[in-house]
């Protein structure tokens, strides 16, 4: 041990240093120590009783601070930890029960947009099979007008007294036109049914879009749903609760939805209104043409009783002409041989009066046989002479009576020709027009 006076030293408490606690003044840091040599090497000890008891107090008074302040400590940590316990139970039970409503609101959403697809799909679908019936009965329209041209162009070879605008030939142009109104009508409905269906798929790609989004946040939250303190599938996303760029709310997320099936809805009234049109039209479209056929046919029917009556009055009138040229025939036959006849009175009256008059003198008179024979030769000249005259109007009127004959062969000849046009060819053709069921598009 030294042999040097020790010196008392002020008391440091290391804790409150440590906990930033100001300095306690030391008792009795300003004793002096006691003095005397003959004890200065006995002198060990580094505190007076004083410092030793205040010390021992300042220790005890310090442990039971703190065990008072770890007292408080340990109940407000079991309180908190109680409060912070049931809070965050509270709290997860909240969140499960949200996530478990918002389940339902997306599967009810996801219900309403499989709905509508299931509807667009089907009005596409029928959409579709009416575009293909549009297009069978656009396809079945080429035969009538191919028809009623080709019987217009049969009609246009007819011979020539023949060759008249008649009810036929108007009913032709009619179905003509008609057909070329009812081609551009189905062109055009055409048109609409392909777009119709392009905004239909149009419309269903963004359900479908809605939908498979929906489908996926779905599965993301039903994944979310299902996880426990217990699960060992989940870990420590600190940047998680951190709020996203570009994010819906409810209110646009419940909108934008509800828009799309406005879209959709409008477009399943549209495809709707657009399949009665198309109905109607087809229906329309074959009437018009099945009863302008039926005109057509009737006017036909008509025309070709008209042919066949005028040609039957052609061919009795013909068989009556040939029986009276027979008759003029053979009265000019009779004609000329009364003609004939007359000749040998004639030769013998004025062979009379020749060898009379070779009466010499007095004898050359003009007795009654003179006069009878003169009269006579008169009377012959003037038979003659009347019977030539019925010769000649008996040979005009068989002249007349040929050119009759062989007008009304020609008249015959074209009524055949023109019935041989319009029953055999064009009657026979316009059986091959389409049934109803073709020009509705079946």
């Amino acid at each position: 041990m030294s042999s040097e006076v020790l010196v008392s030293r002020p008391h440091y408490d290391s804790r409150a240093v440590a906990l930033g606690v100001p300095e306690r003044e030391t008792p009795g840091k300003d004793l002096q120590p006691s003095s005397g040599s003959a004890t200065a090497g006995y002198r060990s000890a580094k505190y007076s009783p004083a410092e030793w008891f205040s010390n021992y107090h300042s220790i005890l008074q310090q442990a039971s601070r703190d065990r008072s302040q770890a007292r408080s400590i340990q109940r407000e940590s079991r309180t908190l930890n109680q409060d912070t316990e049931a809070a965050t139970v509270e709290t997860q039970a909240q969140g499960t029960l949200l996530l478990g409503q918002r389940l339902q609101e997306i599967h009810y959403w996801k219900s309403e947009l499989q709905q509508h697809i299931q509807q667009l799909l089907a009005h596409t679908q029928a959409l579709l099979a009416l575009k293909t019936r549009l297009e069978k009965a656009l396809d079945a329209t080429e035969t009538p007008y191919a028809i009623a041209t080709d019987n217009l162009t049969c009609r246009s070879r007819r011979p020539g007294p023949d060759l008249v605008l008649d009810p036929v030939e108007e009913e032709l142009l009619k179905e003509v036109d008609l057909i070329r109104s009812v081609q551009a009508l189905l062109k055009r409905t055409t048109a609409q049914v392909v777009t119709q269906i392009k905004m239909n798929r149009e419309a269903q790609q963004t359900l479908e879009s809605d939908w498979s989004d929906k489908k996926q946040a779905y599965s993301w939250d039903v994944t979310s749903g299902r996880h426990s303190n217990t699960s060992r599938d989940t870990q420590l996303h600190p940047g998680s609760a951190s709020m996203q760029d570009q994010v819906s709310n409810c209110t646009s997320w419940t909108k934008f939805t509800q828009d799309n099936l406005t879209k959709a809805s409008q477009e399943q009234q549209a495809s709707h209104s657009l399949r009665m049109l198309v109905e109607r039209v087809l229906q329309d479209t074959t009437d018009d043409l099945r009863t302008q056929s039926s005109s057509v046919d009737r006017a036909f029917s008509q025309r070709c009783a008209q042919l066949v009556e005028a040609r039957t009055q052609l061919e009795m009138k013909h068989a009556q002409i040939l029986e009276q040229i027979g008759d003029q025939e053979r009265n000019i036959v009779c004609v000329q041989q009364a003609i004939q006849d007359k000749e040998a009175p004639l030769r013998v009256a004025q062979s009379r009066l020749y060898l009379r008059s070779l009466r010499p003198n007095m004898e050359l008179c003009r007795d009654l046989p003179q006069f009878s024979l003169e009269g006579e030769v008169r009377q012959i000249e003037a038979s003659v002479a009347s019977l030539q005259q019925q010769l000649i109007e008996a040979r005009s009127s068989l002249s007349h009576l040929e050119e009759s004959r062989l007008t009304l062969e020609k008249d015959i000849t074209c009524k055949t020709h023109s019935l041989l046009i319009e029953r055999e060819k064009c009657m026979t053709q316009r059986k091959r027009y389409p049934p109803v069921s073709a020009l509705a598009g079946y």
